[in-house]
């Protein structure tokens, strides 16, 4: 495991992220590797961006706000009319993929998180709760085995769901984290890159202090 630190301000848009961690998965394969990243997802100079978006794919606010702001216009128009294509809004745990215009990642993935209910609170032994972690992991996994299966090597995720959609900031690194470790083990075979490299990239401090603390946990 790597590390180096990083100030508590915050990172400038338009600048590529910062490695604040990283893990290389001997115990699985060395070709593997898990990073904290602190930055502008944006910017990533990685295979695959996922976008956390919403069932309709208007990319309005946030993240994917951002992405269109700096990938253009015609990550909207595509987005639009894949929609329309489709002939219905994305379910809870689908993703699906775009160009990604003018951004630096060779194409974009739209990943539908789970919207957290706050009648929930922090109940981990709801039903409900149970299957926005289900959705939730099957937006990365999708995403991972979209990359995979495509012959792409390196990926950055955001907190999916952690946003305006409320779901809890410490239970979705758990999820994110788990999911990404089991899809390692289970694809070891599948995976012919010679470096595979999942990033999960995030620019505020609260969010990227939770996914260090879990990275602790796990690998210190």
């Amino acid at each position: 495991m790597k590390s180096s630190s990083s100030s508590n301000s915050g990172i400038a848009f338009g600048k590529e992220s910062v490695l604040l961690l990283e893990n290389v998965f001997s115990d699985i394969d060395p070709r593997f590797v898990l990073q904290v990243r602190k930055g502008d997802l944006t910017m990533e100079k990685v295979d695959v961006i996922v976008n956390a978006a919403n069932c309709r794919l208007q990319h309005m606010s946030g993240l994917a706000g951002a992405i269109v702001k700096n990938g253009g216009q015609i990550i909207q128009k595509e987005s639009n009319k894949l929609i329309k294509d489709l002939g219905r809004e994305l379910e809870n745990g689908e993703v699906v993929e775009t160009i990604s215009g003018d951004l630096p990642c060779k194409t974009l993935y739209h990943a539908v998180g789970p919207i957290w209910s706050s009648r929930k609170a922090n109940d981990f032994k709801t039903l409900g709760a149970e299957q926005e972690d289900f959705e939730l992991g099957m937006c990365v996994e999708a995403s991972l085995n979209m990359a995979v299966e495509s012959g792409l090597s390196s990926i950055s995720l955001p907190a999916i769901s952690s946003g305006i959609f409320g779901f809890p900031k410490d239970r979705c690194a758990k999820v994110l984290f788990n999911t990404v470790t089991e899809f390692l083990k289970s694809n070891k075979d599948n995976i012919k890159a010679d470096r595979f490299e999942v990033r999960f990239t995030n620019f505020d401090d609260e969010t990227c202090n939770i996914f260090s603390k879990e990275f602790k946990s796990r690998f210190n």
